[in-house]
């Protein structure tokens, strides 16, 4: 489980605006502190494994956000895979100012050294989105569930980052083939 408090959360929104021109650095979260009129040495606590843990609570206050908004908009009406392709695009809707900054933090994940860190991130998210989506399953499709869709989101994460048409329409395409693919291998599987 990761720390969570408004102090880290605070941290985080005011170094944002610095990565996409310092990266995930000890720079980035130091003037971000700045901004907050905090001393930049508040870093060392808040984030003690520097700007890897730094990433990990963006990535955790993001699905945070992505949860809010998709209560907001109260899914339940639509289908589960409806309600996926929703999340998915929260996701990318609220990451959207922040392209930078995706970017740059999956950079740092990629290094060999962060891998776990990556894995750990990915594994949150997929369960967020599944959670926000409404999935109580307790079963081992809990596993494949998360799986599947971390695959599929990660897919569309690099899709998106490159993605320069109005309003992110080719990704949204991108995606639907993804999740139309994915619905035709669950229907095969059922078949075999």
């Amino acid at each position: 489980m990761i720390e969570r408090s408004e102090e880290r959360d605070e941290a985080i929104r005011a170094a944002l605006p610095h990565v996409p021109a310092l990266g995930w650095t000890r720079a980035a979260l130091s003037a971000g502190l700045s901004d907050l009129g905090r001393d930049a040495l508040e870093q060392d606590w808040l984030f003690p494994r520097g700007p890897v843990e730094a990433i990990e609570a963006w990535c955790d206050l993001a699905d945070r956000d992505m949860e809010a908004a998709a209560v907001a908009e109260d899914l339940a009406a639509q289908r589960i895979p409806a309600r996926i392709r929703r999340v998915v695009l929260i996701r990318l809707e609220q990451a959207a100012p922040h392209k930078d900054a995706v970017r740059r933090a999956l950079a740092v994940q990629s290094l060999p050294w962060n891998l776990a860190s990556a894995a750990r991130t990915v594994a949150r998210t997929a369960d967020a989105m599944w959670a926000a989506a409404g999935d109580t399953s307790a079963d081992f499709s809990w596993y494949t569930r998360r799986a599947t869709l971390a695959g599929v989101y990660g897919a569309t994460l690099a899709f998106w980052l490159q993605d320069q048409s109005p309003d992110h329409a080719a990704t949204e395409a991108f995606l639907d083939r993804r999740l139309a693919g994915l619905a035709r291998f669950q229907k095969m599987q059922r078949r075999a």
